[in-house]
């Protein structure tokens, strides 16, 4: 079976993540103080046992996130000999999974990720106004629905004046998540409603991620980079704006400052490594919510998740 990594993005974290791991195994205790130290903050600390609010803060959750996704991989690699250049076909991360992925295939330091992750989630969250932005999950529509959806509701009715309403993820079976101005996010929630979509729902964000409304974020991150040293990755990754793989130190350099005002096209990157031949899915760290889209994504193929002691053990005897 040909073997894809998955890494999971924001909404998958809860107070207790990670802290098993650690408890269990010196290699996760090694990257989660090494993150602490690159931070200057004590973030296993709100990650082992919150408060949930804090922890859930963007700019929190997305090096926490991270850490135990990299303190899965690096625990399989010391505790099993996972060799992942030689066992896993492709790597792929929803949103700042991304940052999860290339960091497991050693693209990017622990260190510069972890900093570039509490920047990427600073950005993010200074990057509108608090209040002009939001978010909507569009459930039971295809991926062309939600785009017509999306330019009627951006079309004011009062001015005629267009604001910012855009496809931020298409995760896949009828999952789509639209990003933009408040009162634009809010027509394309009626007028989906009024169109027969099964659910569409407001999301309790802070900000309207993966839209237009993140230039300034999309800047913050290109200059970030700019600074730091990314390798070629031992696995090749999956890239959320593109679906195809990305091995050049250049492109994916490009892919990341790209992906934050761009469409998270999960549901094509799953296509795409099933189509390069990948037949088995695991998702490494918080969370089963990949897992759980793999059921309708690719249904012929084998997904599990690991993110605790007991789900290492059982990956480990699979080999």
């Amino acid at each position: 079976m040909a073997l894809a990594f998955l890494f999971p993005g924001q909404g998958s974290q809860a107070p207790g993540m990670g802290r098993d791991l650690a408890a269990a195994f010196p290699a996760a205790r090694e990257v989660f103080e090494e993150v602490d130290e690159a931070l200057k903050q004590r973030l296993t600390r709100l990650m082992f046992e919150g408060p949930a609010e804090e922890l859930t803060l963007t700019a929190n959750a997305q090096p926490a996130l991270m850490a135990v996704s990299v303190a899965v991989l690096r625990v399989l690699e010391r505790e099993g000999g996972l060799d992942l250049g030689a066992r896993v076909a492709l790597v792929a991360g929803h949103s700042l999974g991304e940052y999860s992925a290339l960091t497991a295939a050693r693209a990017f330091a622990l260190a510069d990720a972890a900093r570039l992750l509490r920047l990427r989630g600073e950005a993010m969250q200074k990057a509108t106004p608090p209040g002009t932005g939001a978010m909507a999950a569009l459930l039971g529509a295809e991926l062309d629905q939600a785009r017509a959806v999306c330019e009627r509701a951006a079309a004011d009715p009062e001015t005629g004046e267009r604001e910012v309403v855009e496809v931020a993820n298409d995760n896949g079976g009828g999952q789509v998540v639209v990003s933009g101005h408040k009162a634009a996010v809010e027509r394309a929630v009626e007028i989906a409603r009024a169109e027969g979509i099964r659910r569409a729902m407001l999301l309790p964000v802070s900000a309207p991620f993966h839209c237009a409304l993140m230039a300034p974020a999309a800047e913050a991150m290109a200059e970030a980079l700019e600074r730091v040293a990314i390798r070629a990755p031992a696995v090749p990754v999956v890239a959320n704006v593109t679906a195809a793989k990305a091995t050049d130190p250049a492109e994916i350099k490009d892919l990341l400052v790209r992906q934050v005002t761009g469409t998270v096209r999960w549901r094509e990157c799953v296509q795409a490594m099933a189509a390069m031949g990948c037949d088995r899915f695991v998702e490494l760290g918080a969370g089963k919510v990949l897992t759980g889209l793999m059921k309708r994504l690719a249904p012929e193929a084998a997904a599990s998740a690991v993110g605790s002691p007991a789900e290492v053990e059982a990956f480990l005897k699979s080999l």
